[in-house]
């Protein structure tokens, strides 16, 4: 089976497939050797990591870099973050993606968020974009890579629940294998968005959307924590680099 394969499977699961996100390859053989089935890298994390503020401010051989180390240095499926997909046009977008592909992940996130402004992407423009990656994935022997499409609508829109159903709707009919929507919290709205969208909903972890039972119970497939787990990690990392200096003292290193 190969690794696509089995990343379509674990969708496919009765079981909600909670995945850890992974920012390097220490994060990541970390969330493995716990027992996650599969890593979503986060772009925010990778960021963060490398000095950066999120979006797209790194250079993508760079960030490819770090997707490549992660990939090939597992065992089980990796999902690449690579927000707007690094490019200004449809061409580059699609290389990029190939690109990804080529360096073993199993499937994508890519959102619909502009980056050189504010806003999304008009709902025919994002569906051109996953209509020709399916195609080119299509002819170059990556069938059924997993291309999870994530729309901003929660963080852009006052009213975002009826533009969020209209998206997904045509996200999939675009070739979406699944559709990923940060920022939705309210459960009648995610049961009616997982009732009505037939391929897996992709949430992700915020204050009061933290529980994979209750998720699973609403319908969702799929639960990711996306930047929180590094953002917790620097925070601690922040606390004891200080408390190490301003105490002169390393016992704090040895306490349980």
């Amino acid at each position: 089976m190969t690794t696509i394969q089995q990343f379509n499977e674990l969708h496919a699961s009765q079981e909600l497939l909670f995945i850890g996100n992974a920012w390097d390859l220490l994060s990541a053989l970390t969330l493995e050797n716990a027992g996650f089935k599969a890593i979503g890298t986060t772009s925010w994390g990778i960021a963060n990591s490398l000095g950066y503020a999120d979006g797209e401010l790194i250079e993508f051989n760079r960030h490819l870099a770090i997707i490549k180390t992660i990939a090939e240095n597992l065992n089980i499926p990796v999902s690449a973050d690579i927000e707007a997909g690094y490019g200004s046009d449809t061409k580059t977008i699609v290389e990029n993606v190939l690109r990804t592909a080529d360096v073993g992940v199993a499937g994508i996130n890519i959102e619909d968020s502009l980056k050189k402004r504010k806003g999304l992407r008009t709902i025919n423009e994002h569906c051109n974009l996953l209509t020709q990656l399916r195609t080119a994935l299509d002819h170059h022997g990556y069938k059924d890579f997993y291309i999870n499409a994530r729309t901003d609508t929660y963080f852009h829109e006052e009213q975002p629940f009826l533009e969020t159903l209209n998206r997904a709707k045509a996200y999939v009919e675009s070739g979406a294998s699944g559709i990923f929507v940060p920022g939705l919290t309210d459960h009648q709205e995610i049961r009616e968005l997982t009732l009505t969208v037939d391929v897996p909903i992709n949430l992700m972890s915020l204050p009061g959307l933290t529980n994979c039972t209750i998720l699973k119970e609403l319908g969702v497939k799929r639960f990711s924590f996306g930047n929180a787990l590094s953002d917790k990690i620097i925070a601690y990392l922040t606390k004891h680099a200080r408390q190490l200096m301003d105490a002169q003292d390393t016992s704090c290193l040895y306490e349980e």
